[in-house]
């Protein structure tokens, strides 16, 4: 009943999502939700993440078809300057299509104050503050970190309702800032498609294959994992280190794997676009490793991260340090290995898991149990019944 009734309401609707994106994430899960279930009007803006990347675009969706698709040249290589850029081509683009809007939902506070300031002057009815990733420290300016946090103060109290993706996020925001509103703050944590899913035979699985999916930056601690392989070699020889995206870290990881002479165990394949290709080099691994470095992972702490989830949907047990939420319900799920930011500790964990198949299997079906609470119909049905 409060799914029909939300799809009719989606039916009705326009709506905004205007975020910066780098891959597949949050915001297109909830477009590729909207469109599923034949939104009236969507305008989706997409902002580059990076200096270095892409640019600006806007899509004018009807009944799930992209009637139009929008291309700024605007870009400079300062950060602050596109921040300003970003803004005003989000107003522009709204107050361009000459109509008003039912949702607007901005992921991240620079985008949500796009959303308040259209809602100051009529044209969207409600804002959602979509908390993807926090950290206290956003920024290394100290002014640029006390305006962002300003921002975000301004987001949670104005916004209709603010989505977090961690219960760190509301916590944080009142020991660090004082900013409480915790009756708007909602816990909508990230999601997987389970049913497009394809899962392998555990005997077609690669057992000595383990796999790192995400930003190569020093913080991730792909590093130290590289630094293990010589020692995992000795008891599993044909041991193979799959690692998929790209960063400015990927230079430094490719000269220690010149230096540890282990080239043929580890293979960079950059960021894999195609969905469906991804997907299978996930679940025809054997585990995956997420070794965040615990001093370094302020937006761990406070995140939900990704790439854990499309980890565990793909059936592949976890090795990761006590950084994210959720670690330890997922040592006590028997779907995640904890470990310490050491390399000796890393050697344990892969050498205990990759050597016994009885619990390599069992940590695998584990996975795909626990993953299935978080289903993106689910969490946006859920969470947009009361907004709509």
């Amino acid at each position: 009943m409060i799914k029909s009734t939300l799809i009719n309401s989606i039916k009705k609707s326009k709506i905004i999502i205007s975020t910066h994106s780098l891959v597949y994430g949050a915001p297109q899960a909830l477009r590729e939700y909207l469109i599923n279930n034949e939104i009236n009007k969507l305008l989706f803006i997409a902002h580059p993440l990076y200096v270095d990347q892409n640019l600006s675009f806007f899509e004018d969706i009807r009944y799930g078809m992209v009637k139009c698709r929008v291309i700024s040249r605007y870009r400079t290589k300062i950060s602050i300057i596109n921040y300003l850029i970003e803004l005003f081509l989000t107003l522009i683009w709204v107050v361009g299509s000459r109509e008003k809007f039912d949702l607007f939902v901005g992921v991240d506070n620079l985008n949500t104050l796009a959303g308040l300031i259209l809602k100051h002057f009529g044209r969207v009815r409600k804002v959602i503050y979509y908390t993807i990733d926090y950290s206290p420290i956003r920024f290394k300016n100290k002014l640029l970190n006390y305006i962002y946090h300003k921002i975000d103060s301004l987001c949670v109290r104005y916004a209709d309702i603010v989505w977090n993706v961690s219960p760190r996020i509301a916590k944080g925001r009142k020991k660090l800032f004082g900013i409480n509103y915790y009756d708007k703050q909602k816990l909508v944590p990230i999601g997987v498609w389970t049913k497009k899913i394809k899962h392998i035979p555990f005997g077609q699985v690669k057992k000595h294959q383990m796999l790192f999916l995400g930003n190569l930056i020093e913080k991730q601690g792909v590093q130290i994992v590289l630094y293990a392989i010589p020692d995992i070699l000795k008891k599993i020889p044909d041991f193979h280190f799959l690692i998929i995206g790209g960063g400015e870290y990927k230079k430094e990881l490719e000269r220690i794997v010149d230096r540890l002479k282990i080239k043929n165990y580890v293979t960079f394949t950059g960021w894999i676009k195609d969905r469906e290709g991804l997907d299978k080099m996930l679940s025809e691994s054997a585990c995956a490793i997420a070794p965040y470095n615990p001093d370094k992972a302020d937006f761990t702490y406070y995140a939900d991260p990704t790439k854990i989830k499309d980890y565990l949907s793909a059936g592949l047990p976890v090795i990761l340090t006590d950084t994210s939420h959720n670690a330890r319900e997922m040592e006590q799920e028997k779907c995640g290995v904890l470990i310490n930011y050491h390399k000796e500790d890393i050697i344990k964990a892969v050498i205990d898991l990759m050597r016994n198949n009885n619990k390599l299997k069992l940590y695998r079906d584990n996975s795909i149990k626990y993953i299935r609470q978080y289903n993106w119909n689910l969490i946006f049905t859920y969470n947009l019944k009361d907004v709509l």
